[in-house]
């Protein structure tokens, strides 16, 4: 079984990308697909996040983007890193185009109604991209819920889903070598939570992930004594902290996300977006 990632980007909902992409992934008896949905995205900021994630996870990019700007990004920078994408819409509007020779409005969700949500999402999507990866340790103490992890625990794909669900997410990368923000100790626990993995998985992950980047596969970034000594400096500090671990070893990010929001006292955290 061939496994591929799918990223489905939309400034709308995305229903329609990702029914164009399950259909043709159907079409595949021996592919198993992991899809990834990011909705409502009509910034450069959160699109570039967004790209860079896929370009990280050599994803596949199903797209619905009525703004030409944001498509034509999409593509160029599909092709400078030789991802595959489909435009589901574009197309379709330069048909329509040249079949009544009127222009589109480029306004995106007309199909949708937008409300409280929607903004509240936007918002999410751009706290998660400011704050990704431990950019700025003030957003340990601005977000609703801090994710912990060393390198390749899916911290960023999960910290946007989350978003997704109107959740501000920050995440810091965790390192033996690497000090700690002193925000971190004034997060409550209860909104922390650590992400960790098996070894040898994380081995594999490792390895894949140099590849990609035209370098040998074993190097001190996926050496197994290097990754078992991050590992249980990651468990350590977990347990000085007190926060929930939860082990990501062949759990999808919907799954870890779940599990995420249902262990959340949301009577503990500021409302979402709230300043």
């Amino acid at each position: 079984m061939q496994q591929i990632t799918i990223f489905v980007i939309s400034d709308s909902s995305g229903e329609t990308a990702l029914t164009v992409a399950q259909t043709a992934v159907s079409q595949y008896p021996a592919v198993q697909a992991s899809y990834q949905r990011f909705p409502f995205i009509q910034t450069d900021s959160i699109l570039d996040g967004i790209l860079n994630l896929a370009k990280k996870q050599r994803a596949m990019i199903f797209h619905t983007l009525v703004s030409p700007k944001l498509s034509q990004r999409v593509r160029e920078f599909a092709a400078k890193n030789l991802l595959h994408q489909f435009d589901c819409i574009q197309p379709a509007m330069a048909v329509m185009h040249q079949a009544t020779g009127l222009e589109p409005e480029g306004v995106p969700g007309l199909v949708h109604n937008l409300n409280d949500t929607y903004f509240d999402r936007i918002a999410a999507m751009e706290f998660a991209v400011t704050y990704d990866d431990g950019k700025d340790p003030a957003g340990l103490l601005k977000a609703d819920i801090v994710i912990l992890g060393v390198s390749r625990t899916s911290k960023t794909p999960l910290s946007l889903f989350l978003a997704n669900r109107n959740l501000r997410v920050a995440n810091l990368p965790l390192s033996p070598k690497t000090q700690l923000p002193e925000e971190l100790w004034q997060v409550d626990p209860k909104r922390i939570f650590g992400l960790t993995n098996r070894p040898e998985i994380l081995r594999k992950i490792r390895q894949e992930r140099m590849i990609s980047y035209g370098l040998p596969a074993d190097s001190a970034y996926s050496n197994t004594d290097k990754i078992t000594e991050e590992l249980d400096y990651a468990q350590k500090l977990y347990k000085k902290i007190g926060c929930l671990v939860i082990d990501v070893s062949n759990k999808s990010i919907e799954e870890t996300a779940t599990l995420i929001m249902e262990s959340v006292d949301y009577d503990l955290i500021p409302h979402p977006l709230a300043d």
